[in-house]
C-alpha cells in the first residue's frame, strides 16, 4: 500500500539500513513532506536528503523533510495538517 502524501517520521529508528529503501518508496509513492520528529531528528532528516540527492544527476527526485528537535508531537502534526501544498491529504505517522 502506498504511503500518503504528508509523512511524520518518528525517530529513534530501530535501523537505520530500512532508511534507504523508505525514502526509495517515499519517491515512488509521490510522498510530498516527509517531517521528523523525535531524538536525533535533525541527523536522520540529513540522511534523507542525501539519499534523495543521491550523485545529483536525476533532477526528478524531489522531497521536502522538514526536523523538529525541539517541537512536541501536537506541533509538528499541526504544522503537517496544514501545510499548504496538500492541505487536506491524510498524514501517516511512519516507525522504522
Amino acid at each position: 500500500m502506498p504511503h500518503a502524501r504528508k509523512l511524520i517520521l518518528h525517530v529513534p529508528l530501530s535501523d537505520e539500513a530500512l532508511l534507504a529503501g523508505f525514502v526509495e518508496q517515499c519517491l515512488n509513492d509521490g510522498v510530498a513532506l516527509v517531517a521528523v520528529v523525535g531524538p536525533g531528528c535533525a541527523r536522520v532528516e540529513d540522511i534523507i536528503d542525501e539519499i534523495v540527492l543521491a550523485d545529483g544527476s536525476d533532477g526528478t527526485r524531489f522531497l521536502c523533510t522538514s526536523s523538529h528537535p525541539d517541537e512536541s508531537f501536537e506541533d509538528v502534526l499541526n504544522l503537517v495538517t496544514t501545510w499548504e501544498f496538500e492541505r487536506g491529504d491524510p498524514v501517516e505517522e511512519v516507525r522504522l
